[in-house]
């Protein structure tokens, strides 16, 4: 059977990878932030994934506001990364599962959640830097994918509470994968920033540390924000704590805070990792 190894989760903004790309990882700007990512290299060599289950929100690349889906899985032998305007070079392309794609959305549709397949699919920002950031210096070829994009850009946005329940019929859902596989759930996004508006660069620290500790210990109890309350903790980019919940909802009750990082600010964002394991 497949067997979910940890959970990853991690912030994406596109100047980390600018400066992946330039070499700045030592810069006094980058230092910290990059060094909470080694503890975590660490551990992915000693628990080896085979796949990454990628939880991630799509920034007009594959979908825009004409035809936004709010979920959407990936079902390819190949995810070709793509600038979408920052300027940033290309990663990948990333392997693909689509058997384990096809297992997935059959068992979410009989779980009652209503998807978007996608038999093509290109992959932004969002889903390749917490690869970078997570197996930097090669591209990890070894590691296949499946990406289950969210939407944070088009109201309606889905709520809190339907992202975790997302994450948990996807958790049970790789359980039941008759294949031996090493999988690793990665959410991918936030913590509070706001990018525009009366309050850009807006950061909620109480807010992330409530979070952080939240998602190990009581997770239900963030899934009683709604997307509104969210928007006025965190900022309006900070609903990308949509993405945690559901990878977070991926694990059973109890888990193991293996790692966590958090810096401020990274290009006006509260740039955070969190990694987690089923408890013993």
């Amino acid at each position: 059977m497949a067997r979910i190894i940890g959970c990853l989760a991690t912030s994406h903004v596109p100047l980390i990878g600018r400066a992946i790309a330039r070499g700045l990882q030592q810069e006094p700007y980058w230092r910290d932030f990059f060094a909470g990512y080694r503890p975590i290299h660490a551990w992915l060599e000693q628990v080896r994934p085979d796949v990454a289950v990628i939880f991630y929100n799509d920034h007009g690349l594959n979908f825009f506001l004409d035809a936004m889906p709010t979920f959407a899985v990936g079902a390819a032998e190949q995810y070709q990364n793509s600038d979408e305007g920052w300027g940033l070079p290309s990663f990948g392309p990333f392997q693909g599962d689509p058997a384990l794609s096809w297992h997935l959305i059959e068992s979410l549709m009989e779980a009652q959640f209503d998807l978007t397949t996608c038999q093509q699919m290109r992959v932004d920002h969002a889903f390749a830097i917490p690869m970078a950031l997570a197996w930097p210096g090669h591209h990890p070829l070894r590691v296949k994918t499946v990406p289950i994009a969210i939407n944070t850009v088009q109201h309606p946005l889905p709520t809190p509470e339907r992202c975790f329940h997302l994450g948990q019929a996807v958790g049970r859902a790789l359980e039941a994968y008759p294949q031996d596989l090493r999988v690793l759930v990665i959410g991918s996004g936030g913590l509070s920033h706001q990018l525009d508006g009366e309050r850009a660069g807006f950061i909620n620290q109480p807010f992330d540390q409530m979070c952080l500790d939240r998602l190990v210990s009581d997770p239900l109890a963030l899934t009683h924000l709604s997307v509104r309350d969210l928007i006025e903790q965190a900022g309006s980019q900070g609903v990308e704590l949509l993405m945690w919940l559901a990878a977070r909802g991926t694990l059973h009750g109890r888990v193991s805070r293996i790692h966590s990082h958090y810096v401020v600010p990274i290009s006006n964002t509260a740039a955070a990792t969190l990694v987690l394991q089923n408890a013993a």
